[in-house]
């Protein structure tokens, strides 16, 4: 993995996967070090973040490195009519890997093939976003005590959802079983699903919600994202479709813990967050751990 930049969740083998979660269980107990120290990353969002990016920079001040970047493109020369390549290549001059979110599918890879320094994506469009996946996997080990055979609902914006393309890409060596849980708007795309009949993993679709997760391990919760919608009228028809309430979860099985990559709007009722299965906080903590380890094994430290 050192010098490897991840930018689809399927760059890495299952192997590897395993040993970012094995580095992330280190840090989980020793979460400050100090084996950044000279290292410089930078953060460059030209979409708007809030728990990734805060987790990334969280992840390097722990580590003692330091965070260079801007947190809107209007803030850098973009604005200006820089091309992302220029942009690219200027600041791989001034640090030692990159994080990057870009709001078109296939700028992170088109990054990470002009840049001289790794390239981490941090989501491009509504194509991938693999270190939520991984911090996903953490959090599914974690709670499951295995990644092997569960059974996992996915709820709401399948279509246009960069972090259920790709947890179920990597999902797909652990003999999973999904239930797709979505409005015929936001279904699942045939390329994923033809992905998961080639692989032979079994999955079914529904567009009920409270009916269908009971024998589920992992309820996965999603936003439906206003900013895919070319034309605000079919998002208002879609946007409050699923609203898990807490009654809806009696009758699931009691090891189910409710997972959402954040931030939600509607989807989850507050009342759901006392619950011991609600688990999208602690999720969002495990993102510090995850990339940490995921950084620490692209520049050689761990």
């Amino acid at each position: 993995m050192i010098n490897k930049s991840l930018i689809s969740i399927n760059d890495y083998t299952k192997e590897e996967y395993l040993e970012i979660l094995r580095v992330a269980a280190e840090f989980e107990k020793k979460p400050i070090q100090n084996i950044f120290e000279g290292r410089v990353v930078a953060t460059l969002f030209f979409e708007p973040s809030t728990r990734t990016r805060l987790s990334f920079e969280s992840a390097v001040n722990r580590l003692g490195g330091r965070i260079i970047g801007f947190t809107d493109a209007s803030s850098s020369s973009v604005k200006k009519g820089e091309s992302l390549k220029d942009t690219i290549l200027t600041v791989s001059n001034y640090s030692d890997l990159i994080v990057m979110r870009h709001p078109l599918e296939g700028s992170a890879r088109y990054a990470s093939e002009v840049a001289t320094v790794p390239i981490i994506n941090a989501g491009d469009g509504a194509n991938q976003h693999p270190t939520q996946c991984l911090l996903d996997l953490f959090s599914i080990q974690k709670t499951q005590g295995t990644l092997e055979n569960l059974k996992i609902s996915m709820v709401g914006d399948l279509k246009y959802g960069r972090t259920v393309h790709s947890l179920i890409m990597a999902m797909s060596h652990f003999n999973p079983t999904f239930n797709f849980i979505s409005p015929d708007e936001l279904k699942m795309p045939d390329e994923y699903k033809m992905f998961l009949d080639k692989k032979g993993i079994k999955y079914k679709e529904y567009s009920d919600l409270a009916g269908n997760i009971k024998d589920s391990d992992i309820l996965y919760m999603t936003r439906v994202q206003g900013e895919r919608f070319a034309d605000p009228l079919d998002y208002e028809k879609v946007k409050n479709v699923y609203i898990l309430k807490n009654r809806m979860l009696e009758k699931t099985k009691d090891n189910l813990k409710v997972l959402h990559p954040l931030p939600r709007v509607n989807e989850i009722n507050t009342d759901v967050d006392d619950n011991h299965k609600a688990y999208y906080f602690p999720q969002a903590l495990n993102g510090v751990y995850t990339r940490q380890a995921i950084m620490a094994k692209i520049l050689g430290l761990k």
